[in-house]
């Protein structure tokens, strides 16, 4: 199934009114007792790669195709991470790092045997109609436009709450355009990573805050547009003054209508997210509840296709739609990590990580 048909049917799952009677049925059915498909939630930018392993799984293997729920990666987690059991999700996607309060919280309800899986790079887009011209922004920009409060103006020294309503207010090199930002709700490990990668970076530097800061406003500037990225693409096509922050698949599949800023000077690119050069570049991930390995049917081989080279390789397919292919020392340890189901640990409070698994492997780049 092309990836465009994917999306549609997920708007369309979406539609207001829908939602709420799709999630009585899946909870009275995909979370039953005894099933016989794989149950996936979490994160709605790797959601149309989970779901597109899903189809093939479906098609090339004797067992069901899985069902794909996109919940958001904190909402993921928060299933994932209830208990253990078959009315519980196998595994949850995530667009950031497990964290440790999630991790805790999973093994004081019994969740006690999780793998993580690196499957490869996404950047964190802002995009805006493709009608209009192009515009560099900068990590500093993006701040002072979605920030509660902002270093006063006046040079108080002080911060003060936002007062920018224009870009040009914040920067006179940047378009006379009212400040708005369709981005994703705070279930959203988008959201989390742009906090990360954007405003607590940002502000590590102006020393008016004097400790990072990701608090945004609140005055119908940023405006939470849920957790299908895709919305916010048609949003854009509609309203040609606003940005949209959202995975980067979606601006490569949308490039004749929308085009992406760039950051600190770097455009959105495969090249520069893969090499790290783009500022809003991330992995991506999907975790495993081990437990559930054995008692539903086809769990392993799932988790096979999806680390294989065939979807998330150089070349594979998961690449033609968007994913930006992990580097070949981080790949193969990536895929021996997942493929002996090797636990998440943790150990004076940080959980393992993959690239610490290449180095004691042996697999770093020398």
């Amino acid at each position: 199934m092309r990836i465009q048909e994917i999306r549609k049917r997920f708007s369309a799952f979406c539609r207001p009114g829908l939602v709420a009677l799709v999630g009585v049925v899946l909870v009275g059915t995909a979370f039953g007792a005894d099933r016989e498909q794989i149950r996936i939630v979490g994160s709605s930018t790797v959601y149309p790669f989970s779901s597109a392993v899903a189809e093939e799984f479906g098609k090339t293997t004797r067992f069901q195709t899985a069902v794909v729920e996109s919940t958001g990666s904190g909402g993921g987690h928060k299933l994932f991470g209830a208990a253990v059991g078959l009315d519980t999700p196998d595994i949850t996607n995530s667009s950031r790092p497990m964290k440790v309060s999630e991790f805790e919280r999973s093994q004081e309800n019994g969740v006690k045997n999780i793998t993580e899986a690196v499957i490869g790079y996404d950047g964190i887009a802002v995009a805006q109609n493709i009608n209009n011209a192009p515009v560099a922004l900068s990590l500093k920009h993006l701040t002072l436009a979605v920030a509660a409060e902002v270093p006063d103006p006046a040079g108080s020294g002080r911060l003060v709450p936002n007062p920018y309503k224009f870009w040009d207010d914040i920067d006179r090199s940047l378009p006379h355009r009212s400040i708005k930002i369709y981005g994703p709700p705070t279930t959203s490990g988008t959201r989390d990573a742009f906090h990360e990668l954007c405003l607590e970076k940002a502000t590590e530097e102006m020393s008016e805050y004097g400790e990072a800061y990701t608090k945004v406003r609140q005055d119908g500037i940023w405006v939470d547009s849920g957790e299908n990225d895709n919305l916010i693409v048609q949003k854009l096509t509609q309203d040609a003054s606003a940005f949209g922050v959202f995975g980067f698949s979606f601006l490569e599949e949308n490039r004749d209508k929308i085009r992406g800023a760039s950051i600190d000077g770097v455009e959105p690119k495969f090249d520069t997210i893969s090499s790290g050069d783009y500022p809003l570049s991330r992995s991506l991930f999907f975790y495993i509840k081990n437990d559930h390995l054995g008692s539903v049917p086809g769990l392993d081989e799932y988790v096979k296709l999806f680390m294989s080279d065939r979807m998330i390789g150089k070349n594979g397919y998961l690449t033609k739609i968007g994913l930006v292919p992990l580097p070949d020392n981080l790949r193969a340890a990536s895929q021996e990590r997942v493929l002996n189901f090797v636990p998440l640990t943790l150990e004076g409070g940080r959980l393992s990580t993959l690239e610490e698994y290449a180095k004691q492997k042996d697999l770093v780049t020398k």
